[in-house]
């Protein structure tokens, strides 16, 4: 499986909209079975007495406006609870996604460094710079909708064009990955995602 770990400050606002996002993206390529997706907090603000925040209700009404976490597409968005990041995710995941500037600098202190490169800001995927808006402060969740959508087609995009990842992807046995001709992405089948 391609494991992917979204993160943000308390994993109940961005990390979990670009956790569903992504979700929904792999889900209508029917290509689930090959992914394994995540989201969680680099702090414990969200996080009490071991029991985890649902998601944020406006960040939660913005993902029912876009057709997820409703009947026949809930991705479990009803079961999410933020959790912390800890040392051991490094070694779990493929791609770990900061959404800002102090969410990586959060996870290259937790994990001690990148040394296998696993670490990427958000916006790096919709061939932007900066940070995920953060709608805590704004109350925007229309900017961070559109950064989160455009970051996990980008991402998506990414992988599928990845010559470590294009067999994956296209055998049926579940084969580990390997090399072979870079995808054109002309297999999707369909790309219609709305980007806010």
């Amino acid at each position: 499986m391609i494991k992917i770990l979204f993160v943000c400050h308390g994993n109940i606002c961005r990390s979990t909209m670009a956790e569903f996002i992504m979700k929904d993206i792999v889900t209508k390529q029917d290509l689930a079975d090959k992914f394994h997706i995540e989201s969680s907090a680099t702090h414990t603000d969200e996080i009490w007495n071991g029991q985890g925040s649902p998601v944020y209700p406006p960040a939660r009404a913005k993902l029912r406006e876009y057709g997820i976490g409703v009947p026949g597409n809930e991705l479990g968005v009803n079961e999410k609870r933020a959790r912390l990041t800890s040392r051991t995710d490094y070694d779990k995941f493929d791609f770990i996604i900061g959404m800002d500037s102090a969410n990586i600098r959060d996870l290259n202190r937790l994990f001690g460094g990148d040394p296998e490169n696993k670490i990427y800001k958000m916006l790096e995927f919709a061939d932007r710079t900066g940070d995920v808006a953060d709608p805590w402060y704004t109350g925007n969740f229309d900017d961070t909708w559109r950064d989160c959508s455009e970051g996990c087609h980008g991402l998506f995009r990414s992988i599928l064009t990845d010559r470590k990842y294009v067999n994956y992807l296209s055998d049926e046995d579940d084969s580990d990955f390997s090399e072979s001709e870079g995808y054109s992405g002309e297999g999707l089948i369909h790309d219609d995602f709305p980007r806010g």
